[in-house]
């Protein structure tokens, strides 16, 4: 065999794609390495075309293995030496015997894996297999450290000194990955997802010397090179880099001169330590694993262990506390066979004995809430075991007061609009752009947004306006462009609040691409911003260009501010943001565990109330493994989420990909592109799908960095109705004959969801269940004659064009607003909620009554008593003191789901009735009574 393309010549096949999934890049080159070698070997195909694809494919993968620690150069060289001895078997061997590792990850654990010519001792997949199905064996943790130095120490490094000082008991192990320049540091940052942890020492170059076509417009993508190619400040700002994509690593710089400077400056922030040269080198090995034990230790989890190991006496209020109810049992022992001893064992109603209060946290509690705000990038996180329902509720109660406004998305969940309720604040409903065709709402235009504030502040209500309050992303996919929405919102109101419900959004912390989308991510970026010299001289010339016509000046009447970009008074923005998390809808914890994340200046102001919240909301029973799942769901994302979330988002586009195009299962089934999901004019960019030949991906990042709204591939909309399915029967299809689970369907579709929990063979799963479901589609068609497949295409047109459309918010009843004349529609729904809890003031109406539609056309209004959700679509089309209009009725009469809550349909529509608004409106004087 030779080698017969150059590395260069072989990284034109390279694509930022590649960098997107490294992982399973790497492993498909290295299963198609492996079936060539060993076809070559035993001689099977075009031995002359297998020597040349097995050239090229090497010499590709060869400079990509720089970026790992395994199999290293050391094994790269031998491989290469049996290639060019021409030793086939050896060859071939060899290579199946690295791919097996890498993909078993027994190079973690075997040091056979490491040496071509020892017998391994495991190279199993055992370390992926459920607990009481593989080998009981202690073992600890490995990871790969990223070293970057000068070329000088290529063949002296001081790297190699730091594998010397590991010892046996070290909690952890880990192996090197040396670099010398500082793309190279940057492209191993991010196509190697085993690195926890960087030691830069002085003097290494800047440009790599692989000659790889993509690196250049991937770190650009990434701000980290300057107009002219080099970087301001090769350490520091290489230390910026890595946090900028992979904020969870720990930085260390080793530097034989100006130690005190670099220790000093702005940028120290981003450095665990900085050592002077190589005098400390223990102390630098030391620091390493400090470091990841740190990110490793769960202090609720650990103490809980601790506990369930202890024989305590238990004489409090908790029977299954220590399982004895259950084991003793002569009726229920099979619970404790199936859900094991330590459940019960670690199991208490007593704060006592380190298991701290989750209502007074002063301990492993306080201690796991302080690591998870340093993982999520907040200043303070509350632990919830009520779901994320409770903690908008939370956040709601305790940030607004009764008369305040609140500008919120009318398609938000409902848990925001109880919080409504509970606090008397008014929602002031905003619209999302409408997606008829699919019976689904997307997201709200910032344009809506800054028109809502205007109007307050032309009416002098701006005071009131306390909270935004969005949903992102929301069920559907739809990414808002938070820093955008909150730079221009505090350009008009500087102290607004932001409340971000990112319910299933938690895992986008840990993805370089989409933190830029998150509360926490835009709202650390905003701080940054905002405290920079070079924006304060930007705000003045942007002022200056005003005419000083900023902040309270800003004219509410100019219709040309709601094509401005505005920007925030640095001098009076307090930046305040909340954002809920549900950690069980996209991280490892147990249902219903979430977390409240706080960005707020002026949380002191709050503090008090925000406790009180919480203890109004919060069980005083809270679930203990829920608070140990949430800390455990903390140190799997810091330590692996990284690999995890882009392990899901590859498996994404490959969905997207397999299903667009494949010749059968698209003439029935399609996944809906960004463009066809976010209308162009929320899309600067003008891409329209994600992936080659449709977008490259520097063009994808760029429209997530400045595009109103982006689509997160992770959210897959389905449509069904070209197969002849709804949503709901597909969801029931797919769950009773397939074994397939999705959580939300529309008129007309399906979401599916990719996670880090999915696999490549959910996906084979899936494409195989779609082609049946086709094959099926095809045969009945040929089956049925005519008659069937006239059936079938009114069947698909009534899916697909003779949908519904969808009903805005009409307004509040004049009785339950300040100003019936208002340009802006708030209104007091607390009173009008509450009014349902007097029967003789209630009626009830039947939905294709006459007299609903002659009540329409002449009065008196039908105002609505309480909220109505139909589940599709899962957003409130009527809430109480809602004046109710013909679209809401004929969209009402349409639907044909069953779970419509706050409707009885043998009671028909629950109305306010006429003489009880008339008795509001007698006796109303002034705002409605909140408290």
């Amino acid at each position: 065999m030779s080698r017969d393309r150059s590395a260069s010549q072989s990284s034109d096949n390279l694509t930022l794609a590649d960098f997107f999934s490294a992982t399973d890049a790497r492993r498909d080159r290295w299963s198609r390495l492996q079936a060539c070698a060993e076809a070559y070997a035993a001689g099977r195909g075009d031995r002359a075309k297998l020597a040349s694809e097995i050239g090229a494919l090497f010499a590709e993968m060869e400079p990509l293995e720089n970026y790992w620690a395994y199999p290293g150069t050391g094994l790269m060289r031998a491989l290469r030496e049996l290639a060019e001895g021409r030793d086939a078997p050896g060859f071939a061997s060899a290579v199946h015997r690295i791919k097996t590792a890498i993909f078993s990850s027994a190079y973690r654990r075997d040091p056979a894996a490491w040496n071509l010519e020892e017998e391994s001792g495991d190279m199993s997949f055992a370390d992926r297999l459920p607990p009481g199905m593989a080998p009981d064996v202690a073992q600890r943790p490995y990871f790969e450290l990223l070293t970057v130095a000068p070329e000088s120490a290529r063949t002296n490094q001081p790297q190699r000194e730091l594998r010397k000082l590991r010892r046996p008991e070290d909690p952890f192990t880990y192996e090197t990955v040396p670099t010398f320049t500082f793309e190279d540091a940057l492209v191993a940052t991010i196509v190697n997802t085993n690195i926890q942890a960087v030691v830069i020492y002085d003097g290494f170059q800047f440009k790599s010397r692989h000659a790889l076509p993509a690196l250049g417009d991937l770190l650009r993508r990434h701000g980290e090179i300057e107009d002219d190619g080099m970087p301001r400040n090769y350490g520091l700002r290489l230390a910026s880099g890595i946090k900028k994509i992979r904020p969870e690593l720990d930085v260390y710089l080793v530097s034989e001169r100006g130690v005190e400077e670099a220790a000093t400056s702005e940028l120290s922030r981003l450095v665990r330590r900085v050592f002077y040269e190589v005098e400390e080198l223990m102390e630098i090995h030391l620091s390493i694993l400090a470091g990841v034990m740190e990110r490793y230790e769960t202090p609720y989890f650990d103490n809980l262990k601790k506990y369930a190991a202890r024989p305590v006496g238990t004489f409090h209020a908790l029977p299954v506390a220590r399982g004895k109810s259950i084991f003793k049992s002569h009726w229920i022992r099979d619970m404790g066979h199936f859900y094991g001893a330590n459940l019960f064992l670690a199991e208490s109603s007593a704060t006592s004995g380190g298991l701290d209060s989750l209502l007074d946290p002063v301990g492993n509690i306080k201690e796991a809430q302080e690591k998870a705000a340093r993982a999520f990038g907040a200043h303070h996180v509350f632990f919830g075991t009520n779901g994320t329902s409770t903690s908008n509720k939370i956040v709601v109660q305790a940030l607004c007061r009764p008369g305040d406004i609140v500008l919120i998305d009318r398609n938000c969940h409902k848990s925001h609009h109880y919080g409504l309720v509970l606090a008397g604040s008014q929602p002031l409903y905003l619209e999302a752009f409408p997606m008829v065709q699919y019976s689904m709402y997307g997201a709200v235009p910032l344009r809506t947004i800054k028109q809502a504030l205007l109007t307050l502040k032309a009416e002098g209500k701006l005071d009131k306006a306390r909270l935004v309050d969005l949903t992102n992303c929301t069920f559907d996919g739809h990414m808002y462009n938070c820093r955008r929405v909150m730079e221009e919102c505090l350009a008009i109101k500087p102290d607004l609040i932001f409340l971000w419900d990112e319910a299933w959004f938690g895992f986008a912390r840990f993805s370089a691409f989409h933190r830029r989308r998150t509360g926490m991510g835009a709202a650390q970026a905003i701080e940054e911003m905002l405290a920079s010299a070079s924006y304060r001289d930007a705000y003045e010339e942007w002022k200056s260009k005003m005419k000083g016509k900023v902040g309270d000046d800003l004219d509410p009447n100019d219709p040309a501010l709601l094509d401005t970009r505005l920007m925030p008074d640095p001098d009076r923005t307090r930046l305040r943001v909340y954002q809920t998390n549900s950690t069980h809808k996209s991280m490892s914890a147990l249902r219903q565990g979430s977390m409240i994340f706080v960005r707020d200046q002026d949380f002191v102001h709050v503090e008090e109330q925000f406790h009180e919240a919480f203890y109004t909301h919060t069980s005083t029973s809270p679930n203990l493994q829920i608070i140990a799942s949430l800390d455990l769901a903390r140190r799997q994302m810091e330590l692996e989420g990284y690999e995890l979330v882009l392990s899901s988002i590859d498996l994404a586009l490959d969905l997207r990909k397999q299903v667009n195009n494949h010749p059968l299962i698209s003439k029935y089934f399609h996944i809906t592109t960004p463009g066809e999901m976010v209308p162009r004019e929320f899309r600067e960019s003008g891409v329209e799908d994600y992936g080659r030949p449709n977008a490259s991906w520097d063009r994808v990042l760029e429209a997530w960095e400045n595009d109103e709204f982006a689509l997160d591939p992770t959210r897959l909309t389905i449509v069904t109705g070209r197969a002849g399915y709804d949503g709901t029967q597909f969801k029931g299809l797919l769950a009773s004959k397939y074994d397939v689970q999705i959580n939300k369907t529309s008129r007309n579709s399906i979401l599916v969801q990719t996670n880090i929990n999915n696999s490549r063979s959910d996906v084979a799963h899936l494409l195989k269940v779609l082609a049946d479901v086709s094959r099926d589609v095809e045969q009945r068609l040929a089956e049925g004659g005519a008659a069937a497949q006239e059936a079938f295409k009114a069947r698909v047109k009534a899916l697909m064009e003779d949908v519904p459309d969808l009903p805005n918010f009409s307004r509040f009843h004049e009785v339950y607003r300040d100003n019936a004349k208002s340009g802006t529609s708030e209104g007091h729904m607390r009173a009008a909620f509450f009014s349902a809890y007097r029967e003789e003031q209630c009626e009830h109406m039947k939905l294709n009554h006459p007299d609903v539609d002659v009540r329409i056309q002449k009065g008196p209004p039908l105002v609505s008593a309480n909220f109505v959700i139909p589940y599709p679509p899962g957003f409130p089309i009527m809430v109480p003191g809602q004046v109710i209009e013909a679209d809401t009725i004929e969209f009402m009469r349409k639907l044909d789901v069953k779970e419509i809550h706050g409707y009885n349909a043998s009671l028909g529509l629950k109305l306010l009735k006429p003489e009880a608004i008339s008795q509001r409106a007698t006796s109303k004087k002034g705002p409605a009574p909140e408290l």
